[in-house]
């Protein structure tokens, strides 16, 4: 008898605790329940201005688009601020990322401000805002676009490997690693090379409000320091993130004191990468690497490492 009453009791305890840690649980889901509801109540009821971060290389992103239109059609969003640190991207990733900007700043204002690199396709980005900051150092500009390859052929005459290429017409697949590039195939081969430059300087041209022979004298692929892009005109003032603050209180009279939102997407693999892509995406730009990751025409800056 002993023994049942000590068991009897051990269970009441220990449907007690039960009972006890399930008490906490509810209480614990309901509050980060109310946590959840309350952030998204205040970001989605309460002005603010909103701030979107562009590192790393720049490619087509259908979420990021997303993220951009919703930023429009968001009333509570009085502003948005474009965080830049990239060394540039595809063209197809900057133009998108262009378009979708200055769809944005269509409904409400965009500042751009640039970090430590802002090039090619970076100021592509850059030049879509209405207004652009830059540090007196940030590295911009590198206004072009280039397609890379490579001629293995005397490499594999040495070591006794003929390629065989079979193809409907001279110029598919070229420029061809395995093939020496013909008169033809360079022609054609810079045609597009040309015709997405032109789109490049046509957009710097409208958007920084100077004469196409302007913008070709300082549309030759070069860089220039943040303080350089001040005087020749591709960026409109040079300093922090507080200068874009204050240019949209007096221009476009948005509140002062306004909360800063910052507008998060993608995968968290993808932030991890994206933080270390400044340097990495610098540094390991070899001709292969990047080969491998950008299939196409890319406008990105890359020191010459030779």
């Amino acid at each position: 008898m002993s023994f049942a009453a000590d068991h009897l009791l051990d269970r009441l305890r220990l449907k007690r605790r039960l009972r006890l840690w399930q008490g906490i649980g509810i209480v614990a889901i309901v509050a980060a329940l109310f946590a959840l509801a309350a952030r998204f109540e205040l970001m989605g009821a309460q002005e603010h201005i909103a701030r979107i971060w562009i590192e790393g290389i720049i490619q087509d992103d259908a979420e990021r688009d997303m993220v951009l239109r919703d930023l429009a059609e968001d009333d509570s969003v009085r502003a948005v601020v474009v965080r830049i640190n990239s060394p540039g991207g595809t063209v197809v990733g900057g133009e998108a990322l262009y378009r979708q900007l200055r769809m944005l700043s269509e409904r409400k204002p965009v500042v751009a401000v640039m970090g430590e690199v802002a090039a090619s396709a970076g100021y592509m980005t850059a030049i879509a805002a209405d207004y652009v900051v830059a540090r007196e150092g940030t590295i911009t500009g590198s206004i072009g676009v280039l397609m890379q390859s490579a001629n293995f052929t005397k490499l594999m005459d040495k070591i006794g490997v003929e390629p065989v290429v079979i193809k409907s017409s001279p110029l598919k697949a070229v420029p061809n690693p395995m093939e020496a590039v013909t008169p033809e195939a360079k022609k054609a081969t810079q045609a597009v090379i040309m015709d997405m430059y032109d789109m490049f300087v046509g957009m710097v041209a409208e958007r920084r409000e100077m004469t196409l022979e302007q913008t070709l004298k300082i549309a030759d692929g070069r860089v220039y320091t943040g303080r350089q892009a001040k005087e020749n005109g591709l960026v409109d003032a040079t300093g922090s993130e507080e200068i874009a603050y204050e240019w949209l209180e007096t221009e476009k009279e948005i509140p002062p004191g306004l909360d800063v939102f910052d507008v998060e997407y993608g995968e968290e693999d993808f932030w991890m990468t994206a933080k270390s892509t400044l340097l990495s995406g610098i540094f390991d730009k070899t001709l292969i690497s990047e080969g491998l990751r950008l299939d196409g025409l890319v406008s990105i800056w890359q020191p010459n490492l030779q």
